[in-house]
């Protein structure tokens, strides 16, 4: 089991600096600043860079601090999927010594050994239960990532995201839920390789996003939209309308909440695709009667929480422990893109 990144830090006399802003970064210092560990710089990529400060430090460019310091520690502030960021991510990975922090996206907690050592039974369960040797070669690196940050760890499980349609066994007639349907695009992307699909329901709580979604299923048959929150109760819900992919659970805005139960009532549901930044837990217990009588294929994102990894897969065991459950991370950093897959 790797060292804690943050244990490693408080000890190291490396400067360390920081690659990104925003709530990433936030979060990162946050956590810095709880053990005292000084961070002495803020780097963009280069077409980023302004005349701005962040944090009481003016935002520099990595050729700057790397001129001012030599050899330092970097920490990945930021998440991203797109090629060309990742292969810059490793231009600098292979000059300095680069971790990426893993902090929660949602909830409190960070992962660390003693995190891991109280949860350690949980974690034995879960990769007791995963069908195939990826899935259980998955979840080791992910628990190294998470304790040391090392990017190699996620680099070495990342596979294609066609990849798991090997073992979803998806048809061309399915009955589709989308649950955290953005603006259409993972429809979209369901669309365009299952054309003869049966029917989509896409539910999105966030207005703006709703809005856009709606404009998307226009285009489209057989489709129901839904403006609502996904959650263990049908009713209504404190949420966070942002407009973007970060609206979430709790805030100043109200709105209608939906069980999955309530969503499958009168409709047939063959494959359910979940990503509702940190309530999938939530949605989950408001599905017991469609997971045990409808048994539906499920792809259920598990990088929000600190206990993603853990809660999620166990669940879903609560309700009904004859599925398959498999884990795979896409090519992103820092662990987003990681999903569970149940296969009834």
């Amino acid at each position: 089991m790797e060292q804690s990144l943050w244990k490693y830090l408080e000890k190291s006399r490396k400067p360390v600096v920081l690659y990104g802003m925003g709530d990433g970064a936030d979060k990162i210092i946050k956590v810095l600043e709880s053990r005292g560990i000084e961070y002495r710089g803020v780097f963009a990529t280069d077409g980023f860079v302004r005349d701005k400060y962040f944090h009481g430090l003016k935002l520099s460019s990595y050729a700057a601090l790397k001129e001012k310091f030599g050899d330092m520690t970097v920490l990945l502030c930021f998440g991203s999927a797109r090629p060309e960021v990742l292969e810059n991510i490793k231009r600098i990975s292979a000059e300095q010594e680069l971790y990426a922090p893993d902090v929660p996206v949602f909830g409190d907690g960070i992962f660390t050994e003693e995190y891991y050592t109280e949860h350690e039974k949980d974690f034995e369960y879960v990769f007791s239960r995963l069908a195939d040797e990826k899935s259980r070669e998955t979840l080791e690196c992910l628990i190294n990532y998470k304790l040391s940050g090392k990017p190699e760890y996620l680099y070495r499980c990342e596979v294609s995201p066609i990849e798991p349609l090997g073992f979803l066994g998806l048809s061309g007639h399915e009955n589709y839920f989308d649950l955290g349907a953005y603006n259409g695009d993972t429809v979209t992307e369901f669309v365009t390789r299952f054309p003869d699909y049966n029917s989509i329901t896409a539910v999105e709580p966030d207005g703006r996003n709703f809005r856009k979604l709606s404009a998307a299923a226009e285009k489209l048959r057989s489709i129901r939209t839904v403006n609502a929150c996904v959650s263990d109760t049908d009713g209504t819900a404190a949420f966070s309308m942002r407009g973007g992919r970060n609206s979430s659970a709790g805030g100043a805005d109200t709105i209608t909440s939906v069980t999955v139960d309530s969503l499958t009532e009168n409709t047939d549901v063959s494959f359910i695709k979940m990503d509702i930044e940190g309530a999938e837990c939530a949605a989950i217990a408001g599905a017991a009667k469609t997971l045990t009588l409808k048994k539906p294929k499920m792809q259920i994102a598990c990088y929000h929480r600190t206990g993603d990894l853990t809660d999620i897969p166990m669940a879903v065991d609560r309700i009904n422990p004859d599925y398959k459950i498999y884990l795979r991370h896409f090519p992103c950093l820092p662990a987003w893109d990681t999903n569970y897959y149940f296969i009834p």
